[in-house]
């Protein structure tokens, strides 16, 4: 992974995953960004340059780590999704001069095809801690707004939260990252002076997009077979704490655990039916079983799948966890039949010669560690250690 110093920001190119050091006087004066492009603060998730409606460009900065609006880049599609600057009650939707740039890129966007060159174009950037400084981050990509195949109702919505009982609005956007692995410093200067949006510097695919719409995404076949340990974990300390309260919930009870673990399931993919909860004593290798929805909804085809759950202890605070091994996986794949996949979700990891076995060998199951449990809850709303113990103790009982 390459590493720019911070003494060489002001000069370097954006190059894709490059990481880019901070300072180390332990205040704001630290931020890269700032150095990088001339005339962006050096706080804040938004970070426009130029005045008035139509910015030079824009910067997204995400922490990773909001759980109440978790920003996400697939990097197999290249979609982005980004949540505006409205995150607490007492304002209106439209207050919040981030929000104010959403709203005003999307009307451009869906608007004569002329006014794409007034979109800004904006640059991604994720925090990044190094051992240099607290406030490195990772240049993500150069994005557009909208998606392929997206409608202009579902790129930019409109969403409502709740906070200590108080109801308010921000923007969900979807952005795509352009397939550009690097942004010449030239570009760069020539966005800082005004002129830069059609200049001869700035990149094809950003030429191609203002011409006629179309986004080339930065799409990324994953090179990796299997997911680490580590990646099967959760990566933040809320998450952790999610986690924990449904271990701890369900221990007692692990049975109860197989009907949470089709409804996490489902919560991931609104096409999945859960058709039955089977009974321990009978359940056949299979603790739920159900339909995939695969065609239109007045003409469905449906996917048979068989899931199986396992309350396993995760690896808090340095333990040794029990992870799921070949022996388990090998009891589902014998229950699957023809024109089948099957799903083990567990609260622990899958140990990597299963994970292997089932990679190499082909074989349909998804797996849904730890981590993505918790990734899922909290995509849904259930982002706190709280709201998750609430939905435990309300919808599945365990007297």
């Amino acid at each position: 992974m390459r590493i720019i110093p911070s003494n060489d920001l002001s000069s370097s190119d954006l190059i894709v995953d490059a990481i880019y050091e901070g300072g180390r006087h332990g205040n704001a004066a630290d931020d890269p960004i700032s150095k990088i492009l001339e005339g962006v603060g050096n706080q804040g998730g938004f970070r426009e340059a130029g005045r008035g409606p139509d910015k030079k460009f824009v910067v997204l900065y995400t922490s990773g780590e909001d759980s109440d609006w978790p920003d996400k880049l697939d990097l197999s599609t290249g979609q982005f999704i980004y949540f505006g600057d409205n995150k607490k009650p007492g304002h209106e939707l439209h207050k919040t001069s981030g929000n104010q740039i959403l709203r005003r890129a999307f009307e451009l966007l869906h608007g004569p095809s002329e006014l794409r060159a007034k979109v800004p174009p904006f640059f991604i950037f994720k925090k990044f801690p190094t051992t240099a400084s607290s406030r490195s981050v990772q240049f993500k990509g150069l994005a557009v707004p909208g998606f392929a195949g997206l409608p202009s109702t579902a790129d930019l919505v409109a969403v409502w939260k709740t906070t200590k009982g108080q109801r308010f609005q921000n923007y969900r956007a979807v952005f795509t990252v352009l397939d550009v692995p690097v942004i010449t410093r030239s570009w760069l200067l020539a966005l800082a002076c005004g002129n830069g949006s059609g200049a001869a510097s700035a990149p094809t695919p950003w030429q191609d997009w203002v011409k006629s719409g179309q986004a080339k995404a930065l799409a990324s076949e994953n090179t990796t077979a299997i997911r680490s340990a580590d990646q099967q974990r959760p990566d933040t300390p809320t998450k952790t704490a999610i986690l924990r309260v449904i271990f701890q919930y369900f221990e007692p009870a692990p049975v109860a655990f197989e009907a949470f673990a089709a409804r996490v399931f489902q919560m991931h993919d609104p096409r999945v039916i859960i058709d039955t909860i089977t009974r321990g004593s009978v359940d056949g290798g299979r603790d739920a079983i159900g339909r995939y929805l695969l065609g239109l909804t007045d003409d469905p085809v449906y996917a048979e799948f068989s899931l199986e759950a396992k309350c396993y202890q995760p690896a808090f605070d340095g333990e040794t966890g029990n992870t799921v091994g070949v022996r388990e996986v090998s009891r589902l794949i014998s229950r699957i039949r023809h024109r089948q996949f099957g799903v083990l979700v567990t609260t622990s990891v899958v140990a990597p010669q299963a994970y292997e076995e089932v990679r190499e060998d082909r074989h349909p199951i998804i797996f849904l560690s730890g981590k993505d449990i918790a990734d899922i809850l909290v995509a849904n709303g259930f982002n706190t250690p709280e709201l998750v113990s609430s939905l435990l103790t309300t919808e599945f009982p365990l007297t």
